[in-house]
């Protein structure tokens, strides 16, 4: 491989892994971020939700960007913006002023993750793009589940805050590395501003209904409101793609049926890995006791799984089609999260969390190289940016409706276990006004506030619901990961004739 390849390669990695690994080391932060800056669950879900949703609308926007003003440019600007946020991020004062830095950050984001994989496909000749995509998908893969490990570690020996400060060492190497590739190559066109806006506002009406529902209920304007105004907008900003000149997001991409097919599966099974990482170490942390780098360590078979199984599995899906892995991957990642529904309220790692943990990773190995290649397969060489973008979009997508929509019912749940467990307690003031304010902090369970002598009762009925909870959470989480497994067992068609490298219409990918 000549240094300019190699170059490419590494920029590749560290830019689009800071981005993926930025999205799931915060989880591991989440319960120490809650006490520094004050808040219950919906802090925690916006700290999040704030950086997905616009990484999610503006995926596209990014793509379309470096198509037209050249992939290094926009590369080199979007890790500029995502060092300065990331430096905000570590300074943050308040919780509003994390999430509103998180937010931009995000915007940041998008500009860097499509210019990774079209940077690849500048560089490297046709026989050669396989296996670089290959490198590129198994290390921002293992990037977005190592995450955890290493925020869990900085967290409890540091400080949660230098989570987002270290994202400053691979910003610069990455800067560095661009700094050796030749000049960019710019095309003609236009950025599809009004659809981005459509869209941003689309998700972010939801999301917000969602997160906040469970604070104000359905009833509340506050709620109603924003969830009506964005579904309208969202259909809207469909209506504009559909007959917009210059669309961000063509819509007939979606006629090819592997590619539609592709992306509903992984919507589906991101949505179910997002429910895993945010619940499961949140839970550990905070109801299971685990200390932030014992939590970041539960997943770490993920990352091991993934690693020494995702580039086989793709290799069997050449020869044999991506059909069979695409089916029986997002199944087998789903029984994993039933097992892991086993969690009870004195967690045992070995027991409750390891075998689950272990199977959704086999499942989830199964499935990432395989869609990948479906993927890329599915367009022609002309859209290999915006599909890219697309997929990568619906991957951030999952994410961010899962956790909020999932977010709603696990609160729902703990509320009405809570209710149900208390109704006839015979509490005293001072600790009905404890149980009220813990209403709005699920799994969160401390009884502090409430009157000495009932505090035991109190945190074990907070215990009790909690578990309920991430129960009920888990197991919508498994349902979508199978329900991507029988989407693509009825859906996905596997190619008349296999070939060993990339097909000459490629030029998409999933998302690591």
């Amino acid at each position: 491989m000549s240094g300019e390849k190699r170059c490419a390669l590494l920029a590749a990695i560290l830019g689009s892994g800071i981005v993926f690994l930025d999205g799931t080391i915060v989880n591991v932060a989440l319960p120490a971020i809650r006490q520094s800056l004050s808040g219950g669950l919906a802090t925690q879900q916006w700290v999040v939700e704030a950086y997905l949703l616009t990484l999610a609308s503006l995926l596209l926007v990014g793509g379309s960007l470096g198509d037209i003003l050249g992939r290094r440019r926009v590369f080199q600007a979007g890790l500029v913006g995502f060092g300065i946020c990331s430096l905000a991020c570590a300074l943050a004062p308040s919780a509003p002023v994390l999430i509103a830095a998180r937010a931009i950050q995000g915007i940041a984001g998008a500009l860097l993750v499509p210019s990774t994989l079209a940077l690849i496909m500048d560089t490297f000749e046709q026989n050669e793009q396989a296996k670089a995509i290959g490198s590129w998908t198994a290390w921002t893969g293992i990037a977005t589940v190592i995450g955890p490990l290493g925020g869990g570690a900085i967290v409890q020996e540091i400080s949660w805050r230098w989570i987002f400060a270290v994202n400053l060492v691979p910003v610069v190497a990455t800067l560095y590395l661009l700094s050796k590739l030749p000049g960019d190559r710019t095309n003609p066109g236009r950025v599809d501003l009004t659809g981005a806006v459509l869209c941003i506002l689309g998700l972010a009406g939801p999301v917000f209904a969602l997160i906040e529902q469970p604070n104000h209920g359905w009833d509340s304007a506050l709620v109603l409101i924003p969830l009506i105004a964005g579904v309208a907008l969202f259909a809207t900003f469909l209506t504009w793609e559909r007959r917009s000149a210059a669309p961000m997001m063509p819509l007939e991409l979606f006629r090819v049926r592997n590619f539609s097919v592709g992306n509903v599966t992984t919507l589906a099974l991101y949505a179910g890995l997002n429910v895993a990482v945010f619940f499961v170490i949140v839970f550990e942390q905070q109801v299971g006791g685990f200390t932030p780098i014992a939590a970041g360590l539960s997943l770490l078979p993920i990352t091991l799984v993934m690693f020494t199984l995702s580039r086989r599995a793709g290799a069997l899906a050449t020869k044999l089609g991506p059909h069979r892995f695409m089916a029986a991957g997002p199944i087998i990642a789903g029984a994993g999260l039933l097992l892991l529904t086993r969690v009870g309220a004195h967690v045992d790692y070995l027991t409750q969390i390891l075998p689950g943990v272990l199977v959704f990773a086999l499942g989830l190995a199964a499935t990432v190289a395989p869609l990948t290649a479906t993927v890329l397969g599915a367009v022609a060489p002309g859209h290999s940016g915006v599909a890219s973008g697309i997929n990568n979009a619906v991957a951030r997508v999952a994410g961010l409706l899962a956790i909020a929509a999932l977010g709603a019912v696990v609160a729902s749940s703990f509320q009405a276990r809570l209710n149900t467990d208390l109704q006839n307690k015979p509490l005293t003031p001072i600790t009905l006004a404890a149980v009220a304010k813990a209403r709005q902090r699920p799994l969160v369970i401390n009884a502090s506030a409430a009157t000495p002598s009932q505090r035991a009762e109190v945190r074990l009925a907070l215990r009790d619901a909690s578990v309920d909870a991430v129960r009920t959470g888990l197991r919508i989480g498994a349902l979508l990961a199978i329900l991507g497994g029988i989407a693509s067992l009825i859906g996905i068609k596997d190619p008349r004739r296999p070939t060993t490298g990339l097909p000459a219409s490629s030029g998409a990918r999933a998302p690591a």
